[in-house]
């Protein structure tokens, strides 16, 4: 019914730039939130970033002033660009969405839609 494809991940030297791309199907991104959540070698989930309804954003302190989001509403798609990438950036990143608090949190407990994610390996 509702699906979630993030696509654009790949390997990247540390300084390098990345812009990831979450599709939906069967889902208005603009009618609710969406979040970026990633999970690197050994770390539990944390958010990334994640835009309310109205464009308001919140973004975690590990990548304030190096990633963006965009989104093209006629294409129902939402876009990470990650700038200055650094080894620690290294993860599974993924997409989500939720309509149940209407808050888009940074914690990702409460979103009821994921992507199956997508590798980013950022090398020194």
């Amino acid at each position: 019914q509702v699906r979630l494809v993030e696509s654009g991940g790949g390997s990247v030297q540390s300084g390098g730039s990345l812009r990831l791309s979450c599709a939906a199907s069967g889902y208005t991104f603009s009618t609710t939130c969406i979040g970026w959540f990633r999970q690197g070698p050994g770390k539990e989930r944390e958010g990334v970033v994640t835009q309310n309804w109205d464009g308001s954003t919140r973004y975690a302190d590990s990548v304030k002033g190096r990633f963006t989001i965009s989104q093209d509403n006629a294409k129902n798609t939402h876009y990470l660009h990650m700038n200055s990438l650094k080894p620690e950036d290294t993860g599974i990143y993924y997409c989500a969405a939720e309509d149940t608090t209407w808050l888009c949190p940074l914690s990702g407990a409460v979103y009821n839609y994921w992507g199956q994610g997508t590798q980013v390996p950022v090398s020194s």
